[in-house]
């Protein structure tokens, strides 16, 4: 019953992916939108502070980001990954919203960004706060690890823009993933 229940919720055909299927996202400017958009909930039982849209390619690559970086790097502090704090996820605008700029990965749904982790104990860690904390190490290592899942990794060392939280985007570059 529960294999049912998890395939019934699946999206991208991968029961770890759990949401809805959404379809095709229009956005308000031309560039924007998604074809085949789905709202996650959850991946590999960690859940979604809000529901996120965005197309499978991004869902996958939260998927394998999760697994191999986010939940080892929490596994032996506060009973391990229960959440994650998403501050965006699709939003057709430009980069940063500064006017005239280029269209967001976000606007194409091809981003999320995270802010914070919650642990199973009720532990809440951020970005903003724990980088240079004593968690550094556990928040430093998923985002090194997030390079490769994704196309674009920013953090707090990259730029004003991201220093409360990840940016992962999936946007392929030519001379591989940029990290910073």
């Amino acid at each position: 019953a529960r294999r049912d229940a998890r395939r019934k919720g699946q999206v991208c055909g991968d029961p770890d992916l759990q949401g809805d299927v959404v379809g095709y996202v229009p956005g308000r400017l031309s560039a924007c939108g998604i074809d085949e958009a789905v709202r996650v909930r959850s991946v590999s039982g960690v859940a979604l502070s809000q529901s996120a849209l965005m197309n499978c390619r991004t869902a996958k690559a939260l998927k394998r980001w999760t697994e191999k970086a986010a939940i080892p790097a929490l596994k032996r502090k506060g009973g391990g990954l229960q959440s994650f704090r998403v501050a965006a996820h699709y939003a057709c605008r430009t980069r940063n919203n500064q006017p005239g700029g280029r269209i967001s990965e976000h606007g194409k749904g091809n981003a999320i960004d995270i802010s914070g982790f919650t642990l199973r104990d009720g532990t809440q860690l951020t970005v903003l706060r724990d980088w240079n904390s004593g968690n550094r190490r556990a928040l430093r290592d998923m985002h090194r690890k997030a390079c490769g899942p994704f196309g674009t990794v920013l953090g707090p060392n990259a730029d004003r823009f991201h220093r409360d939280h990840f940016h992962f985007d999936t946007a392929r570059h030519r001379g591989g993933p940029y990290c910073r």
